[in-house]
């Protein structure tokens, strides 16, 4: 599946409008401007391999990122894993992202940054990983 989830909440009922994820980024389906969460949209990861493992991932202190300076690297997204109460309780608590010629590439925790975005947050905790 490739969308996620535009939740805007009424008094009454939740209304759902699915789009794909790249149209997050800058406009809707019918060519509207909308809220802009990821700087772009990638699919793939364009840093060299790193190598690191969950023990050296864990030895990086989180910090506060803004989802709007994030590019993302992964382009699908499976919304029923989105919606799951458990979806993002196995692995690390905080997104992997990999810093890069200027630029913050989301590897890991694309799930928990749109999570983020649907209860309105600007930023999301994770691990940076700077390359040179």
């Amino acid at each position: 599946m490739n969308a996620v989830i535009d939740c805007r909440a009424s008094v009454h009922s939740v209304q759902y409008r699915t789009w794909r994820l790249d149209e997050w980024a800058g406009r809707s389906p019918d060519g509207r401007l909308c809220r802009v969460i990821f700087k772009r949209v990638g699919e793939e990861r364009p840093y060299p391999e790193h190598g690191y493992v969950q023990r050296q991932w864990a030895a990086i202190a989180p910090q506060q990122i803004r989802l709007d300076q994030l590019v993302t690297t992964k382009r699908i997204l499976d919304l029923e894993q989105l919606l799951e109460d458990d979806s993002t309780f196995y692995g690390d608590l905080f997104a992997h992202v990999i810093f890069w010629h200027g630029d913050y590439y989301l590897e890991d925790g694309l799930h928990r940054a749109l999570r983020a975005a649907l209860q309105q947050r600007q930023t999301m905790h994770a691990r940076v990983l700077e390359l040179k």
